[in-house]
């Protein structure tokens, strides 16, 4: 081999080794921006596979410095290969999750689910919130024609009827007109002149003019008026009976018309907790409605008498209802607008605490006074 055949191999061989030489120390960059798709990662990954591969098919190029660094060049390619997949990998999760591709609708779907159940339950409170309120605004509807007002008429030179007052802390709920009581003027009826000495409630229990009201309502009265809802006049009533230990009269009107009447229900069957609503005539202001709970049942209660007598109330329904004077002998409904008592006490220095008659007493003591069932 002559010289110049010698140098130009050389020349080639160095030529060769310094290609594979930049080939092999040639750096490799990856990135991974937000929006990259994944295939374009894909494409990215075998572009470098082409270049690092060699025309013979194997890595590090070819000739004798490939064969040299054959080794080598696998196994960095062999790395270059497992980083760019982790990169692959990884950005592929990384999209996943900020596009919600595995779970978006389990997410949506639960949140629609608990703002469905949300909005479910507010629709629930208000839906029971008006459905109460509705029941009690019929019951008032329903039950208010057939609640009246009592007055009590007496001879000027008497007192008030039994219950009107009160000590030892408890009074009856019937109304002293004080400004009359005091100043002595009195209404005409008829040919007599007499003293409203007190007013009360009083229902209709039968469309013939039959009304049930509280015995100290109308005790000791010369004369008995009711008034009633839609006349304007007041019918002179007849005292039927009276039961002065159970505190319970009948009264009866007479009309033209039938009367409106109130169901007595069965006090047996409230519970403590039920809604309760009254309906009488306190300090004159006819048909105020008030509402509250049962608080208990079986209550025993002792009155004072004016002329200090003591009488026993037994088996009486307590309320919250707010009752005050003038409520005496009104009804006490529950939320199906039944009678189950009659507003007849209350705790003078307390507030809160009420008594009614049940419908159980009422019963047995409307069998004596009018010689049958109702």
């Amino acid at each position: 081999m002559n010289n110049n055949e010698f140098e130009n191999n050389h020349v080639n061989f160095n030529d060769t080794d310094k290609t594979e030489s930049a080939a092999e120390h040639k750096p490799y960059t990856y990135t991974y921006g937000p929006n990259r798709s994944a295939n374009s990662l894909r494409e990215a990954y075998e572009n470098q596979l082409q270049l690092m591969e060699g025309t013979d098919g194997s890595y590090g190029g070819s000739g004798r410095g490939g064969r040299k660094q054959g080794k080598k060049s696998q196994a960095k390619a062999m790395v270059a290969a497992f980083l760019v997949g982790a990169v692959v990998i990884s950005g592929f999760m990384y999209a996943s999750d900020r596009t919600n591709l595995f779970t978006g609708n389990e997410q949506a779907s639960a949140a629609t689910t608990l703002a469905s159940n949300t909005a479910q339950q507010d629709a629930g409170v208000k839906t029971a919130s008006a459905s109460v309120d509705a029941s009690i605004a019929d019951v008032y509807k329903a039950a208010s024609p057939a609640v009246v007002k009592i007055e009590n008429y007496t001879e000027p030179v008497q007192s008030g009827g039994r219950g009107f007052g009160g000590r030892g802390g408890w009074q009856g709920f019937g109304e002293v007109p004080q400004a009359q009581s005091e100043s002595g003027q009195s209404d005409s009826t008829d040919s007599s002149q007499l003293q409203l000495s007190g007013t009360g409630t009083g229902f209709f229990f039968e469309s013939s003019g039959y009304i049930l009201t509280n015995d100290h309502v109308v005790a000791g009265a010369a004369q008995v008026k009711v008034q009633v809802e839609g006349y304007d006049e007041s019918f002179v009533a007849e005292v039927v009976g009276e039961n002065a230990d159970q505190d319970l009269a009948v009264l009866k009107i007479t009309g033209t018309e039938a009367f409106p009447t109130l169901a007595i229900g069965d006090s047996d069957q409230t519970a403590i907790g039920d809604w309760v609503i009254a309906i009488g005539n306190p300090y004159g202001f006819d048909h105020t409605m008030t509402v509250g709970v049962l608080s208990a049942k079986e209550r025993p209660i002792t009155i004072s008498e004016e002329d200090g007598s003591e009488h026993q109330y037994e088996h009486l329904l307590q309320t919250d209802a707010s009752i005050n004077p003038g409520n005496s002998g009104g009804p006490l409904l529950n939320a199906k607008g039944e009678v189950i008592g009659i507003n007849t006490a209350v705790n003078a220095e307390a507030q809160g605490i009420g008594f009614a008659i049940p419908t159980s007493t009422i019963q047995e003591t409307l069998k004596q006074l009018l010689g049958r069932s109702v």
